[in-house]
C-alpha cells in the first residue's frame, strides 16, 4: 500500500534564499545547528545532514517568506467590507513571534508603509512563537505573532510583568507533512505512523523500515514502510509549529505509552522555515513538516503527505483546511499589547489595518486560508472590546 524576518522594515523588499547555496550547504557534513531561537536546536537523524549554522540566520536581504495566493474555501469566508479606509498614525511598530504568521504580518506592514507614505514603519521578525511570547511578555514587542494559543506559563509571565493583551485570530493554517516528490512510496500516513517515525520512541531510526515494528505496535494501518533512508526536517522547540505537531501527532500516544510528549531529538531542526523546506527538497526520501504557505510556495519541489486522522486520507487544501476536515488544521493569531496600543496610535492603527478588508486580504496573498465571516466578526468584536 502506498503511504500516502528577521527584523525587517516593511518597506524593505526581501529576496529569496539561493536554493542552490542552501542545498549545497545542507550537504556539508561539517555544517551544524545553533542552539537558540534563531538557529537549529537539535542534531540530525541518522543519514541526515544539517543546514549550516550561518545559514540558519541569513541576512535580511537574503530571505523571503513564501509567496502565492490561496483562495478562500467558500463564499462564506473572506474579510467583510470595513466601510472606509483606516486612518494610519505615524510611528514605529515592532512585531515578533511565529515564522508561520510572519508572511502575513510582513505584507500588512508593507501595506501600512505604502498607505502612510512611509510614516508608519513596521518591523517584523519570526524567531518562533515561544521566543516571540518571551519578548512580548517583557514588553519588548508590541505585537506577538503566534501559530498556537498562548500557554499558561507564558500568560503568567505576561501577568507578572503587567502586560495586558488581546488575542486576535487572523487566519487558518494546515500544518503540512511533506516529503520529496521522488518519494513515490509514501502518499498517506496516519497518526500512529507519524508517531512511529517522528515520535520519542523513534530515536535512532535511520530508515523508514526501522519504524515498522513500532508502527504495528501502536496500531498504524500504513505499514510496513519501505527500506529507504529516513531523513527528518522540522522546526525546533521554540516554534509553535513544533508544539502543534506534537499536539496533533505525538501527545496522545506518548501519554498512553508513558513516553515524553516530544518528537525524537535526532532530526535536523531549524527556526528558519526556508531551511526546513530546502532540507525536505534536498533528500529524495525526506520527511518533515511546515506551515501550509511554505508548502504552497514550493509545491513543485515538495509533495504533501495526506493525513489519516481516522476518517481516511485527507490532503491539505484551502477547502479541507478551511472546514477542518484536514486533521492538522489550526488557527493563527496575533496578540496585541493593549497598554501599548492605547499609548501608541501607530500600534492601534496598524492593528486596525490588519483587521480591515485590505489587511485580511493579505492572508490568502501569503498562502493561508481566510477565516469564515463569523470568526472574522468575533476577532473584530474582541479588538473593539479591548
Amino acid at each position: 500500500m502506498n503511504f500516502s524576518s528577521k527584523r525587517l522594515l516593511a518597506t524593505v523588499s526581501s529576496k529569496r534564499l539561493s536554493a542552490a547555496a542552501i542545498v549545497a550547504c545542507l550537504a556539508l557534513a561539517a555544517c551544524g545547528d545553533d542552539d537558540d531561537a534563531t538557529s537549529d536546536t537539535t542534531s540530525p537523524a541518522v543519514g541526515a545532514t544539517e543546514p549550516p549554522a550561518e545559514a540558519a540566520e541569513p541576512p535580511a536581504e537574503a530571505t523571503e517568506p513564501p509567496t502565492g495566493g490561496t483562495e478562500a474555501p467558500s463564499e462564506e469566508t473572506g474579510p467583510p467590507a470595513t466601510g472606509g479606509e483606516v486612518e494610519l498614525a505615524a510611528g514605529d511598530v515592532f512585531v515578533s513571534g511565529s515564522s508561520t504568521v510572519e508572511p502575513i504580518s510582513i505584507r500588512v506592514g508593507e501595506l501600512a508603509s505604502e498607505l502612510s507614505g512611509g510614516e508608519l514603519k513596521v518591523t517584523v521578525e519570526g524567531p518562533g512563537t515561544g521566543d516571540g511570547f518571551q519578548k512580548f511578555c517583557t514588553g519588548e514587542a508590541d505585537i506577538s505573532d503566534a501559530s498556537r494559543p498562548i500557554n499558561d506559563e507564558e500568560a503568567q509571565s505576561c501577568a507578572d510583568a503587567g502586560i495586558e493583551y488581546v488575542e486576535l485570530e487572523v487566519a487558518i493554517d494546515g500544518l503540512t507533512v511533506a516529503t520529496n516528490p521522488a518519494n513515490a512510496d509514501v502518499e498517506c500516513l496516519d497518526i500512529a505512523a507519524l508517531y512511529a517515525l517522528i515520535g520519542p520512541e523513534s530515536e535512532g531510526f535511520g530508515n523508514w523500515s526501522d519504524a515498522n515494528d513500532l508502527a504495528a505496535e501502536v496500531g498504524s494501518a500504513y505499514g510496513p514502510f519501505p527500506d529507504i533512508p529516513l531523513v527528518v526536517y522540522g522546526p525546533g522547540e521554540e516554534s509553535g509549529t513544533y508544539d502543534t505537531f506534537v499536539e496533533f501527532a505525538i501527545a496522545d500516544l506518548a501519554e498512553e505509552r508513558g513516553a515524553d510528549e516530544a518528537t525524537r531529538a535526532d532530526y535536523t531542526s531549524s527556526a528558519n522555515d526556508n531551511l526546513i523546506v530546502q532540507g525536505i527538497e534536498s533528500a529524495d526520501t525526506s520527511l518533515g513538516w511546515v506551515g501550509y504557505a511554505y508548502y504552497v510556495a514550493e509545491q513543485e519541489r515538495m509533495k504533501s503527505i495526506a493525513v489519516d486522522g481516522g476518517d481516511g486520507c485527507v490532503e491539505p487544501t484551502p477547502e479541507t483546511i478551511g472546514d477542518a476536515s484536514y486533521p492538522f488544521s489550526r488557527s493563527l493569531y496575533i496578540y496585541v499589547n493593549t497598554g501599548t496600543a492605547a499609548e501608541n496610535p501607530a500600534v492601534a492603527s496598524f492593528v486596525d489595518l490588519y483587521l480591515s478588508e485590505q489587511g485580511l486580504a493579505k492572508v490568502a496573498d501569503a498562502g493561508y486560508v481566510d477565516l469564515p465571516a463569523d470568526r472574522i466578526q468575533a476577532t473584530l468584536d474582541a479588538w473593539a472590546a479591548k
